[in-house]
């Protein structure tokens, strides 16, 4: 079964993020700089891995590196064999030992900088290099697989919490394609889009199973973006799409799209992770369209929702502040045997907004999500100066709350040059 996010989760986020998009704002964040609590994964919390011998793979990551400011410790080579499409369990389990001895605990995720080979033995490389090898994640009929625990967690940092390293393919056929993946998820964080999102039911009942979701994707966002539900095979000549979800073979048309940065797109089949031979559509087709992420299955699945992306839990993930790896990981309950691509670091809804008002100054972001914050004045500690008793409660350790009728946090003058916002964790 599906975990479904409950009622009072949709309410308080649709509120949330209606209150947030509303808001028109010259000059984006002008003023005090915030803090805001941990959303997601941060550059130095990956390690980008490159085959060893192949140019074009360790140029990548040394692309990627530099325009993500990743340490350049967390840069590392891997032996395997360019020229395969699948690694055998044996060979990759030496890899693999020898890599998490380089590893040190603040590596959270890692990022494989090439598209072949995209297998190991029966499961996807993206979840081998996540799990390790473990034939519990294969199929070889129409069966259900071994769940991850990761499936729609509020973990931001999963190797902590859960012992394992979600991975996705910094995947391309050639260097340009590459450094325009890269360039575009750079150029997606804070955007805030609201942009398309494009539900297709095709004609192709096997593969449109996840419309069951729709519905509920529609009445969550439908007020957010502009979501479209669709009985067709395809769309064409489209821009500003956000999100497109379908299920084909193959999808036509995608030369005429036009996708916004930081993009998810997918379309649920067999073999679209088999990137570089696949019988069917690869997913990197998505990518060269000017898609951020996308997902596919290395290994024939058969159409179990549960081995593919939830459409909405992605998106409620990404909304929230999550980056583009970890909101696609999170929706996928059963990832054994899917390949996630894309650049993984992409977090379009990571940022804020500030608002000033006659007295005060409000701050809103999708990652304010309900409970009790704590607002801290990080200049003082750089002052001689003692503040107001007034400032001394309100700036230095204020306490607010997010509720489903207050959607922001405020500061009032003077003001500091910057603030730290604290989660207070519920008991």
């Amino acid at each position: 079964m599906i975990k479904k996010i409950n009622r009072v989760e949709k309410m308080a986020f649709a509120l949330l993020l209606g209150c947030f998009f509303s808001l028109v704002v010259e000059g984006k964040n002008q003023g005090p700089y915030i803090e805001l609590p941990k959303s997601g994964l941060d550059p130095g919390e990956l390690a980008v891995l490159y085959l060893h011998g192949d140019k074009q793979s360790e140029t990548i990551a040394r692309y990627y590196q530099a325009q993500r400011n990743i340490p350049a410790d967390n840069v590392m080579a891997i032996v395997l064999n360019p020229n395969k499409t699948v690694v055998s369990p044996g060979t990759f389990a030496v890899q693999k030992k020898i890599l998490d001895l380089k590893l040190d605990d603040s590596i959270q995720a890692l990022v494989l900088t090439w598209a072949k080979p995209y297998r190991v033995g029966c499961m996807s490389i993206s979840a081998a290099f996540a799990f390790g090898f473990d034939s519990a994640y294969c199929s070889s009929t129409c069966v259900k697989t071994k769940s991850s625990a990761y499936f729609h967690s509020g973990s931001k940092a999963p190797y902590r919490d859960f012992n394992f390293r979600p991975t996705m393919m910094l995947a391309a056929s050639n260097l340009d394609d590459a450094f325009d993946l890269i360039n575009r998820g750079v150029e997606a964080d804070d955007t805030q889009p609201m942009g398309s999102v494009f539900l297709l039911k095709t004609s192709d009942a096997s593969r449109t199973v996840r419309e069951q979701f729709f519905a509920e994707i529609d009445s969550m966002f439908g007020k957010l973006f502009d979501v479209q539900i669709m009985n067709q095979n395809s769309i064409k000549n489209r821009s500003d799409i956000l999100f497109y979800f379908t299920g084909l073979k193959s999808v036509p048309h995608l030369d005429t799209l036009n996708f916004l940065p930081g993009a998810m797109a997918d379309h649920l089949t067999s073999t679209g992770g088999q990137l570089t031979d696949s019988y069917q559509m690869s997913a990197l087709r998505w990518l060269e369209a000017g898609a951020t992420g996308s997902y596919g299955s290395a290994i024939e699945p058969c159409n179990f929702v549960q081995k593919f992306p939830h459409p909405l839990i992605a998106m409620w993930h990404y909304a929230s502040g999550s980056t583009l790896l970890e909101a696609y990981w999170k929706s996928v309950r059963m990832p054994g045997q899917g390949n996630f691509i894309g650049e993984p670091l992409a977090a379009p809804f990571r940022g804020y907004r500030l608002v000033r008002k006659k007295d005060r100054i409000e701050i809103y972001s999708p990652v304010l999500r309900r409970g009790y914050y704590r607002v801290i004045d990080e200049q003082v500690k750089f002052n001689q100066w003692s503040k107001s008793s007034y400032m001394g409660g309100l700036n230095s350790t204020s306490t607010q709350a997010i509720s489903k009728y207050k959607s922001y946090l405020v500061i009032k003058p003077p003001y500091s040059n910057r603030y730290r916002i604290e989660k207070i964790p519920s008991r």
